[in-house]
């Protein structure tokens, strides 16, 4: 359906735009501040003095340690999430206990508190065998430049790896209960069918319920992704070189305080948004494979 321009619309946008620059009008005239965009350009994007190449700045290496942080722990917190959630939906009530129990223990603990126990815990206790030293003597130099791909610095991997356990073990409670939902939004005639077909749990949870859910699952874990993207720049309070991490050394040094995080909130809303996109695609054909599959079965 098209949408009609009405005039409570004019009013609105009219209103917002009236906002905007008056805002805009007081940062100019009232704010005390020289402007030096060209300073913060080479924090972006820099020149190599010896070859003379463009590479990437320390805001945009932080972009970089950002994404990597969001999709490893994604690929951690799903199927600990998955556990949880069957943990809940189980039938016996130890099973549910220690459900209820990791999700309620991590959904009242501040993130914060995790960040510092993973750290403390995971970078100083048991992720030191992990010693750059011994892995450059092991692994050849192809394997390393991939492994500095996939994660990160190796000087800086052991405190990387304990952020990115401390982050999917955060995202993993929120994720647990989108499964929760997804599964207890199906049909109960679907469970009574496949129970009616003499499949075990397992496979009636992976050939007939798991497969229905994921259309009610994907719209809120893709947006629960895009959420930890936001929330991964708290581990800058350990040190990890991500984006906020980056533009507070960059603060530090050049006091460039509106240039900087306004070049941050720049380079998070073109990842966030780019990502919404992406997602908004998936759904649509999800949603139109799941129609066309509907139909070719009751035909």
């Amino acid at each position: 359906m098209k949408y009609r321009w009405t005039i409570l619309d004019t009013v609105i946008a009219a209103a917002i735009l009236a906002t905007l620059s008056f805002a805009a009008w007081r940062i100019v005239s009232s704010l005390n501040y020289r402007w030096n965009w060209a300073g913060l350009w080479g924090y972006v994007l820099r020149t190599d003095p010896a070859t003379g190449k463009l590479g990437a700045g320390l805001l945009l290496q932080g972009l970089c340690t950002t994404i990597r942080l969001s999709i490893w722990a994604m690929l951690i917190a799903i199927p600990l999430g998955l556990i949880v959630a069957l943990l809940r939906l189980s039938q016996r009530l130890f099973n549910r206990l220690i459900g209820r129990t990791f999700l309620e223990l991590v959904r009242n603990t501040p993130p914060i508190v995790i960040i510092f126990i993973g750290y403390y815990f995971f970078s100083e206790k048991l992720l030191p065998v992990i010693d750059p030293a011994v892995i450059t003597t092991i692994f050849p130099t192809t394997m390393i430049a991939w492994i500095e791909f996939l994660f990160g610095p190796l000087r800086h991997l052991s405190p990387f790896l304990s952020a990115t356990i401390s982050i999917a073990i955060i995202e993993a409670v929120y994720i647990a209960e989108i499964i929760r939902a997804g599964i207890a939004g199906i049909d109960r005639g679907q469970f009574e069918a496949a129970d009616a077909l003499g499949l075990s749990r397992m496979q009636r949870l992976q050939h007939v319920i798991l497969p229905q859910a994921i259309r009610n699952i994907l719209p809120p874990l893709s947006g629960q992704f895009i959420s930890t993207i936001k929330d991964s720049a708290i581990v800058s309070v350990i040190s990890i070189r991500e984006l906020c991490f980056q533009g507070t050394e960059i603060i530090s040094a050049t006091y460039l305080n509106f240039e900087t995080w306004i070049t941050i909130t720049a380079m998070y809303a073109v990842l966030t948004f780019g990502l919404s996109y992406v997602i908004s695609r998936m759904e649509r054909r999800v949603r139109k494979h799941a129609a066309s599959t509907l139909f070719r079965t009751q035909s």
